[in-house]
């Protein structure tokens, strides 16, 4: 665990080179972008948490009223989320709260982006955060292009007969494969036989030739 906002301000200012290079207000500005959380578990780094880390206290016993330390950890769930801007899962740890969070805002994409910086108060939430208000502003600068509805009917009508032709094209594929593997269980039967049955003449040639040699040589 570590002090969250403290250390965060620490680092950024240090990289910067010190509190003097900083213009007035920026500052300030810095703050509502850190979070405010003071406590923050390490594991909770590696996921979305929505503010619920570990808590500590006293277990008191009934009779003596005797207290002994205890911690309460968070529901941590291992979870795949749909993004439909990413238009993929993403794996991701999240606590039963902040499911109900992802819930209630309508997916992964509307929670990060609803969500301010200072309640994010995770490593991954702030990276997904910055990635996926990164990606709606490309596609916010991007030219949108409206179907008539004829060229909408014209265009499912071409997926159609394209899913059709791709459909005919499996089934020959199958015909061929399956057809020719018919074929040759078809052909197999009758020469083996055909096979088995001169095997077994050669043979009982042989055993009879065998058997009567010795009958003439008696003679």
């Amino acid at each position: 665990m570590a002090f969250r906002s403290r250390e965060m301000m620490k680092k950024i200012i240090k990289k910067i080179g010190g509190e003097h290079n900083l213009a007035p207000g920026v500052k300030d500005q810095l703050k509502k972008s850190v979070p405010d959380r003071k406590i923050v578990m390490g594991r909770a780094h590696r996921g979305l948490y929505a503010g619920r880390h570990i808590q500590f206290g006293n277990r008191v016993s009934e009779g003596g009223g005797n207290k002994t330390k205890r911690n309460w950890k968070p529901n941590v769930q291992d979870k795949r989320l749909f993004s439909y801007i990413l238009d993929r899962h993403i794996r991701v740890k999240v606590t039963t709260h902040a499911l109900r969070c992802i819930d209630k805002a309508g997916g992964i994409d509307e929670y990060l982006l609803k969500t301010p910086h200072r309640k994010m108060d995770t490593e991954m939430g702030l990276f997904w955060k910055t990635k996926i208000e990164k990606m709606y502003q490309d596609l916010g600068g991007k030219e949108v292009v409206f179907f008539s509805p004829e060229d909408e009917a014209n265009l499912e009508e071409q997926f159609k007969e394209l899913r059709f032709e791709q459909k005919a094209a499996r089934r020959e594929s199958r015909r061929k494969i399956f057809g020719s593997a018919s074929k040759q269980t078809k052909d197999e039967p009758d020469g083996g036989k055909a096979s088995e049955h001169a095997t077994y003449n050669s043979e009982s040639g042989s055993s009879h030739a065998d058997f009567n040699e010795p009958l003439v040589a008696n003679a």
